[in-house]
């Protein structure tokens, strides 16, 4: 267990990154381990607990709560049956992100990529050398509700 910081630096730039593409990742560990993701992907993939994860819907708009002004929806999604759950992280130097993929069936209504859920069993593929066989999410089940 480790407190870290959400997000890595990025150069020349006011906010952090705070999520990963595993396509990207993978493509800079093939690279051998040039890029901002290699060394994380390669040595310091990690487990996030969490309860839930949100979205926010490509077009879907409801008033703010604070301003009255049109915001995108957004969508709480757990796994139905755990009161908590793993997401694929990565992390280095004190800083995590979460790891993210092409979202699968009960996502993609509502937005283009997903976190890298783990299900039961999985977090020893994810740390282990076979990592990659994780991207495809399709048989992962969620269950997802607006907010407000």
């Amino acid at each position: 267990m480790a407190t870290l910081e959400w997000g890595f630096p990025l150069d020349g730039r006011p906010h952090a990154v705070f999520n990963t593409r595993i396509e990207s990742a993978l493509e800079q560990l093939r690279r051998g381990r040039r890029g901002m993701w290699a060394k994380a992907i390669a040595e310091g993939r990690c487990l996030v607990p969490v309860c839930a994860f949100y979205e926010s819907h490509a077009t879907e708009r409801v008033a703010s709560e604070k301003t009255g002004k049109p915001v995108r929806r957004q969508y709480r999604f757990t796994m139905p049956g755990a009161r908590a759950f793993l997401l694929a992280g990565v992390q280095q130097d004190g800083r995590f992100s979460i790891v993210t993929t092409e979202p699968n069936a009960i996502v993609a209504p509502i937005h283009d990529r997903m976190p890298l859920v783990l299900g039961s069993g999985e977090s020893t593929v994810w740390l282990g050398s076979d990592f990659a066989a994780l991207a495809n999410r399709s048989a992962i089940t969620l269950a997802f509700e607006p907010e407000r």
